[in-house]
């Protein structure tokens, strides 16, 4: 068996409102983010307060986190988008270090 190889990448997580998510979506297409998650209904406590998840019929009212891997240059595009759209709403984003093993599938 072979060594697995790991490749250093960015892991990007951004938690807006539902009704903010198709902004953050177009976005990481425009930056050419290949792929990405979304979690909705996310329940949490933040400077806003608390936020419930699973309301019944509207998506907008809830929060929903994009979880993405990419290349340092493109995380650093795509926080370069964001700061003008979180200097007029609430969210926030975090970037972290991570490690890949299939870098193909993240160089879009």
């Amino acid at each position: 068996m072979r060594d697995l190889n790991l490749y250093p990448m960015k892991k990007v997580e951004i938690i807006v409102r539902g009704e903010d998510l198709e902004f953050v979506l177009d976005l990481l297409e425009k930056a050419g983010i290949s792929g990405y998650t979304i979690v909705h209904n996310l329940s949490g406590k933040g400077s806003h307060g608390f936020h419930e998840g699973h309301l019944l019929f509207n998506e907008e009212d809830t929060l929903a986190m994009v979880i993405s891997v990419m290349p340092e240059e493109k995380a650093k595009a795509v926080l370069e988008g964001l700061t003008p759209f979180f200097n007029k709403h609430s969210g926030v984003v975090f970037v972290s270090d991570t490690m890949v093993s299939r870098l193909e599938k993240f160089k879009g």
